[in-house]
């Protein structure tokens, strides 16, 4: 998959439902980007989910090679600046929650010391009357294939909805992920150096 989609999906983070977002960045890391030309921009006006000029460019680029209707694309709703979260982030559960312990000791165990990968780390979301787990990761490569496998990982532990954002190390952050990663907590570093997402 292209970065220019992985960057999309991961604007969408938080705007597109948890249930939608987890599926259409496993058809991401599948290859599956004509299914994805022809649902993504159908949800994004169904939903009347708004996209910056800059995520314009992002959905046409990516998805018009691949059979997108640009009609479509064009009547997707245009935003001046990117949307506020509307959610908040905790770094500990505010419930006891068993599998977020096992996917800690699971996540840590897959990720540590791995090439390609910086730090990760776990944030609690609140809003919408739901409590998730998100789980950021930093990594220089294969993106798309690492978001992927992890919420594969994340629903053989019992995770439904995977909430899962690989971030490429060294870009702009939205909103979204600058406040989950103001409020989380490091769950491991695999072997890149200068893959810190928060200062240190």
């Amino acid at each position: 998959m292209s970065d220019t989609l992985h960057e999309l999906l991961l604007r969408l983070a938080g705007r597109l439902p948890d249930d939608v977002l987890w599926r259409f960045r496993d058809w991401a890391a599948t290859d599956a980007v004509a299914v994805l030309a022809r649902a993504l921009p159908r949800t994004l006006l169904h939903d009347r989910i708004g996209l910056t000029d800059h995520e314009q460019r992002l959905l046409a680029d990516a998805l018009v090679p691949h059979g997108a209707d640009l009609s479509a694309i064009s009547s997707v709703k245009g935003l001046d600046e990117e949307p506020d979260p509307g959610y908040t982030f905790t770094p500990e559960s505010p419930e006891r929650v068993l599998m977020g312990d096992s996917a800690t000791v699971v996540l840590g165990a897959t990720l540590r010391g791995r090439l390609g990968v910086g730090e990760v780390r776990s944030t609690w979301r609140r809003g919408g009357g739901m409590t998730r787990r998100l789980i950021l990761v930093a990594a220089t490569t294969e993106h798309a294939r690492l978001a992927g496998e992890l919420q594969r990982v994340l629903r053989a532990l019992g995770e439904h909805d995977p909430c899962v954002e690989v971030l490429p190390t060294g870009h702009d952050l939205p909103p979204y992920h600058r406040a989950a990663l103001a409020a989380s907590e490091l769950v491991c570093a695999g072997a890149e150096a200068d893959g810190h997402l928060v200062p240190v």
